[in-house]
Protein backbone atom coordinates (compact mmCIF):
# COMPACT_ATOMS: atom_id res chain seq x y z
CA UNK A 1 0.00 0.00 0.00
CA UNK A 2 1.42 3.36 -0.54
CA UNK A 3 -0.22 5.50 1.67
CA UNK A 4 -0.16 9.78 1.45
CA UNK A 5 -0.02 10.93 5.15
CA UNK A 6 -0.62 14.45 5.53
CA UNK A 7 1.04 16.27 8.65
CA UNK A 8 -0.66 19.86 9.29
CA UNK A 9 0.80 22.82 9.96
CA UNK A 10 2.58 23.03 13.16
CA UNK A 11 5.15 21.29 14.46
CA UNK A 12 5.54 16.96 14.42
CA UNK A 13 2.80 16.74 16.91
CA UNK A 14 0.50 18.06 14.38
CA UNK A 15 0.02 14.18 12.60
CA UNK A 16 -2.92 12.14 13.26
CA UNK A 17 -3.19 9.20 15.50
CA UNK A 18 -3.87 7.75 12.60
CA UNK A 19 -0.88 9.14 10.35
CA UNK A 20 1.21 7.95 13.43
CA UNK A 21 0.15 4.20 12.84
CA UNK A 22 1.03 4.34 9.64
CA UNK A 23 4.51 6.21 9.79
CA UNK A 24 5.35 3.37 12.56
CA UNK A 25 4.63 0.47 10.37
CA UNK A 26 5.84 1.28 6.89
CA UNK A 27 8.73 -0.76 5.67
CA UNK A 28 10.17 3.44 3.94
CA UNK A 29 8.66 6.83 4.72
CA UNK A 30 9.30 9.86 2.16
CA UNK A 31 9.27 13.60 3.69
CA UNK A 32 8.26 15.68 0.51
CA UNK A 33 10.62 18.52 0.96
CA UNK A 34 10.02 20.97 -1.42
CA UNK A 35 6.43 22.64 -1.42
CA UNK A 36 6.23 23.45 2.70
CA UNK A 37 8.14 23.71 5.62
CA UNK A 38 7.08 22.61 9.35
CA UNK A 39 8.16 25.07 12.23
CA UNK A 40 10.59 22.00 13.18
CA UNK A 41 13.29 19.97 10.70
CA UNK A 42 13.69 16.45 9.68
CA UNK A 43 15.49 15.12 13.05
CA UNK A 44 12.80 16.32 15.35
CA UNK A 45 10.06 14.37 13.09
CA UNK A 46 12.24 11.37 13.34
CA UNK A 47 12.80 11.54 16.90
CA UNK A 48 9.16 11.84 17.70
CA UNK A 49 8.07 9.74 14.90
CA UNK A 50 10.75 6.95 16.39
CA UNK A 51 11.21 6.47 12.27
CA UNK A 52 13.91 7.37 10.10
CA UNK A 53 12.91 9.60 6.99
CA UNK A 54 13.90 9.89 3.46
CA UNK A 55 14.03 13.35 2.07
CA UNK A 56 12.34 13.42 -1.20
CA UNK A 57 12.71 16.66 -2.95
CA UNK A 58 11.32 18.03 -6.69
CA UNK A 59 13.83 15.85 -8.21
CA UNK A 60 13.14 12.64 -6.65
CA UNK A 61 9.83 13.06 -6.93
CA UNK A 62 8.99 14.28 -9.93
CA UNK A 63 11.79 12.09 -11.92
CA UNK A 64 12.33 9.12 -9.78
CA UNK A 65 8.46 8.58 -8.36
CA UNK A 66 9.50 5.03 -9.54
CA UNK A 67 11.97 4.57 -6.59
CA UNK A 68 9.74 5.89 -4.26
CA UNK A 69 6.91 3.00 -5.37
CA UNK A 70 9.61 0.37 -5.70
CA UNK A 71 7.97 -2.66 -3.75
CA UNK A 72 4.98 -0.77 -2.77
CA UNK A 73 2.88 -3.49 -3.81
CA UNK A 74 4.17 -5.85 -0.74
CA UNK A 75 5.48 -4.11 1.68
CA UNK A 76 4.12 -0.02 2.98
CA UNK A 77 5.62 3.04 2.01
CA UNK A 78 3.84 6.19 3.10
CA UNK A 79 4.72 9.87 1.66
CA UNK A 80 4.67 12.80 3.63
CA UNK A 81 3.66 15.84 2.49
CA UNK A 82 3.19 19.25 5.03
CA UNK A 83 -0.21 20.48 5.52
CA UNK A 84 -3.05 18.18 3.29
CA UNK A 85 -1.85 16.04 0.49
CA UNK A 86 -4.10 17.29 -1.08
CA UNK A 87 -4.64 20.63 -0.10
CA UNK A 88 -2.31 23.20 -1.83
CA UNK A 89 -0.34 21.37 -3.25
CA UNK A 90 -1.40 17.85 -4.55
CA UNK A 91 0.48 14.84 -5.63
CA UNK A 92 -1.70 13.32 -8.62
CA UNK A 93 0.97 12.26 -10.20
CA UNK A 94 1.83 9.86 -7.33
CA UNK A 95 -1.52 8.28 -7.28
CA UNK A 96 -1.52 7.42 -10.70
CA UNK A 97 1.51 5.93 -11.07
CA UNK A 98 0.71 4.00 -8.51
CA UNK A 99 -2.97 3.03 -9.74
CA UNK A 100 -0.91 2.39 -13.18
CA UNK A 101 1.37 0.01 -11.43
CA UNK A 102 -1.25 -1.65 -9.47
CA UNK A 103 -0.21 -0.68 -6.23
CA UNK A 104 -3.47 0.35 -3.55
CA UNK A 105 -3.34 3.55 -2.14
CA UNK A 106 -5.12 5.38 0.95
CA UNK A 107 -4.83 8.98 2.12
CA UNK A 108 -4.44 10.31 5.88
CA UNK A 109 -5.92 13.84 5.58
CA UNK A 110 -4.75 16.79 8.03
CA UNK A 111 -5.24 20.60 8.32
CA UNK A 112 -4.38 22.64 5.35
CA UNK A 113 -3.71 26.61 4.57
CA UNK A 114 -6.83 26.06 2.02
CA UNK A 115 -8.64 26.18 5.28
CA UNK A 116 -6.54 27.26 8.34
CA UNK A 117 -6.69 30.91 6.73
CA UNK A 118 -10.06 30.90 8.51
CA UNK A 119 -7.90 31.75 11.66
CA UNK A 120 -8.33 35.43 10.61
CA UNK A 121 -11.86 35.38 10.89
CA UNK A 122 -12.66 35.83 6.84
CA UNK A 123 -15.30 33.31 5.90
CA UNK A 124 -13.89 30.65 4.09
CA UNK A 125 -16.71 30.21 1.24
CA UNK A 126 -16.42 33.89 0.75
CA UNK A 127 -13.11 32.93 -1.40
CA UNK A 128 -12.31 32.96 -5.29
CA UNK A 129 -9.91 31.23 -6.72
CA UNK A 130 -6.34 31.08 -5.23
CA UNK A 131 -3.32 32.48 -6.54
CA UNK A 132 0.49 32.04 -6.30
CA UNK A 133 2.70 34.87 -6.14
CA UNK A 134 6.32 33.97 -7.49
CA UNK A 135 9.70 35.70 -6.91
CA UNK A 136 10.39 38.06 -9.64
CA UNK A 137 13.66 38.03 -11.06
CA UNK A 138 15.22 41.02 -13.69
CA UNK A 139 14.49 39.18 -16.30
CA UNK A 140 10.93 37.48 -15.58
CA UNK A 141 8.30 39.56 -13.94
CA UNK A 142 4.58 37.72 -14.45
CA UNK A 143 1.28 39.50 -13.67
CA UNK A 144 -1.24 37.12 -14.51
CA UNK A 145 -1.78 36.79 -10.53
CA UNK A 146 -3.04 40.22 -10.29
CA UNK A 147 -5.24 39.63 -12.66
CA UNK A 148 -6.93 36.66 -10.80
CA UNK A 149 -7.23 38.62 -8.12
CA UNK A 150 -8.53 41.59 -9.44
CA UNK A 151 -11.42 39.26 -11.05
CA UNK A 152 -12.25 37.88 -7.33
CA UNK A 153 -12.10 41.74 -6.32
CA UNK A 154 -14.67 42.32 -8.95
CA UNK A 155 -17.02 39.25 -8.12
CA UNK A 156 -16.70 40.50 -3.94
CA UNK A 157 -14.08 37.47 -3.21
CA UNK A 158 -11.65 37.01 -1.07
CA UNK A 159 -8.05 36.07 -2.64
CA UNK A 160 -5.67 33.50 -0.43
CA UNK A 161 -2.02 34.19 -2.46
CA UNK A 162 0.46 31.25 -1.27
CA UNK A 163 4.04 32.79 -1.53
CA UNK A 164 6.32 31.17 -3.26
CA UNK A 165 9.16 28.95 -2.13
CA UNK A 166 12.59 28.28 -3.91
CA UNK A 167 14.44 25.10 -2.12
CA UNK A 168 16.61 23.15 -3.73
CA UNK A 169 16.78 24.94 -7.09
CA UNK A 170 19.44 25.86 -9.96
CA UNK A 171 19.88 29.29 -10.41
CA UNK A 172 19.79 29.81 -14.20
CA UNK A 173 23.79 31.36 -14.54
CA UNK A 174 24.23 27.25 -12.75
CA UNK A 175 21.72 25.84 -15.65
CA UNK A 176 23.38 27.46 -18.54
CA UNK A 177 26.52 26.38 -17.32
CA UNK A 178 25.44 22.49 -16.42
CA UNK A 179 27.32 20.92 -19.06
CA UNK A 180 30.64 22.98 -18.72
CA UNK A 181 30.61 21.67 -14.99
CA UNK A 182 30.11 18.26 -16.01
CA UNK A 183 27.02 17.18 -14.30
CA UNK A 184 27.77 19.04 -10.80
CA UNK A 185 24.71 20.86 -10.23
CA UNK A 186 25.29 24.31 -7.71
CA UNK A 187 21.44 24.78 -5.71
CA UNK A 188 20.82 28.25 -4.90
CA UNK A 189 20.09 29.04 -0.96
CA UNK A 190 16.75 28.02 0.38
CA UNK A 191 13.96 31.49 -0.31
CA UNK A 192 10.79 31.77 1.05
CA UNK A 193 8.79 35.14 -0.41
CA UNK A 194 7.80 37.33 2.74
CA UNK A 195 4.22 39.12 2.99
CA UNK A 196 6.44 42.52 2.69
CA UNK A 197 7.89 41.21 -0.48
CA UNK A 198 4.89 39.90 -1.55
CA UNK A 199 2.89 43.23 -1.52
CA UNK A 200 5.78 45.32 -2.95
CA UNK A 201 5.50 43.29 -6.13
CA UNK A 202 1.96 43.95 -5.82
CA UNK A 203 2.49 47.94 -5.49
CA UNK A 204 4.75 47.67 -8.62
CA UNK A 205 2.12 46.26 -10.56
CA UNK A 206 -0.33 48.73 -9.39
CA UNK A 207 2.46 51.33 -10.78
CA UNK A 208 2.85 49.46 -13.85
CA UNK A 209 -1.18 49.20 -14.73
CA UNK A 210 -1.57 52.89 -14.07
CA UNK A 211 1.50 54.23 -16.52
CA UNK A 212 -0.43 51.97 -18.67
CA UNK A 213 -3.85 54.01 -18.85
CA UNK A 214 -5.60 51.56 -16.40
CA UNK A 215 -6.86 52.26 -13.21
CA UNK A 216 -6.55 48.86 -11.49
CA UNK A 217 -9.70 47.70 -9.23
CA UNK A 218 -7.02 46.49 -6.45
CA UNK A 219 -4.82 49.53 -5.15
CA UNK A 220 -2.49 50.56 -2.39
CA UNK A 221 -5.12 51.05 -0.14
CA UNK A 222 -6.85 47.23 -0.85
CA UNK A 223 -7.43 45.83 2.85
CA UNK A 224 -4.92 42.80 3.33
CA UNK A 225 -4.14 40.55 5.52
CA UNK A 226 -0.50 38.63 6.06
CA UNK A 227 -0.10 35.51 7.66
CA UNK A 228 2.93 33.94 9.11
CA UNK A 229 3.67 30.08 10.47
CA UNK A 230 -0.14 29.68 10.39
CA UNK A 231 -1.09 26.86 12.91
CA UNK A 232 2.24 27.34 15.32
CA UNK A 233 2.32 28.49 18.41
CA UNK A 234 4.12 31.77 17.09
CA UNK A 235 1.42 32.33 14.34
CA UNK A 236 0.96 35.78 13.73
CA UNK A 237 -1.52 37.57 11.60
CA UNK A 238 -2.04 41.09 10.51
CA UNK A 239 -4.08 43.12 8.65
CA UNK A 240 -4.06 46.53 7.04
CA UNK A 241 -3.60 48.20 3.46
CA UNK A 242 -1.78 46.90 1.00
CA UNK A 243 0.45 49.86 1.56
CA UNK A 244 0.81 49.12 5.16
CA UNK A 245 1.82 45.10 4.02
CA UNK A 246 4.69 46.33 2.37
CA UNK A 247 6.26 47.09 5.36
CA UNK A 248 5.06 44.99 7.97
CA UNK A 249 8.05 42.12 9.46
CA UNK A 250 6.13 38.91 10.70
CA UNK A 251 9.37 36.87 11.43
CA UNK A 252 10.39 33.57 9.70
CA UNK A 253 8.43 31.47 7.28
CA UNK A 254 5.84 31.00 5.83
CA UNK A 255 4.23 33.63 4.49
CA UNK A 256 0.87 33.48 3.01
CA UNK A 257 -1.54 36.75 2.13
CA UNK A 258 -5.16 37.48 1.72
CA UNK A 259 -6.46 40.13 -0.58
CA UNK A 260 -9.75 41.06 1.14
CA UNK A 261 -13.23 41.15 -0.87
CA UNK A 262 -16.77 42.23 0.50
CA UNK A 263 -17.09 41.52 3.79
CA UNK A 264 -19.39 40.63 6.59
CA UNK A 265 -19.66 43.66 9.56
CA UNK A 266 -18.37 39.82 11.70
CA UNK A 267 -15.72 39.70 9.03
CA UNK A 268 -14.42 43.60 9.79
CA UNK A 269 -14.62 43.16 13.00
CA UNK A 270 -12.26 39.73 13.37
CA UNK A 271 -10.20 41.51 11.23
CA UNK A 272 -9.93 44.37 13.16
CA UNK A 273 -8.70 42.31 16.02
CA UNK A 274 -5.44 42.26 14.17
CA UNK A 275 -5.39 45.69 12.71
CA UNK A 276 -1.93 47.22 12.09
CA UNK A 277 -3.74 51.00 12.18
CA UNK A 278 -7.81 50.44 12.68
CA UNK A 279 -8.41 53.42 10.51
CA UNK A 280 -7.43 51.30 7.14
CA UNK A 281 -11.19 50.42 8.19
CA UNK A 282 -12.92 53.44 8.07
CA UNK A 283 -14.84 53.14 4.72
CA UNK A 284 -15.61 49.71 5.76
CA UNK A 285 -17.51 50.93 8.72
CA UNK A 286 -19.18 53.60 6.12
CA UNK A 287 -20.51 50.90 4.42
CA UNK A 288 -21.62 48.72 7.39
CA UNK A 289 -23.49 52.43 8.90
CA UNK A 290 -25.31 53.03 5.77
Amino acid sequence: MLYLVGLGLGDAQDITVKGLEVVKRCRRVYLEAYTSILTVGKGALEEFYGRELILADRETVEQEADNILKDADVCDVAFLVVGDPFGATTHSDLVLRAVKLGIPYRVIHNASIMSAVGCCGLQLYNFGETVSIVFWTDAWKPESFFDKIQKNKQNGMHTLCLLDIKVKEQSLENLMKFFPTRGRKIYELPRYMSVNQAAEQLLAIVQNRRLQGEEPEITENALCVGLARVGAMDQKIVSGTLQQMSTVELGGPLHSMIIAGNMHPLEIDMLKLFAVDESSFQDYECQRNT
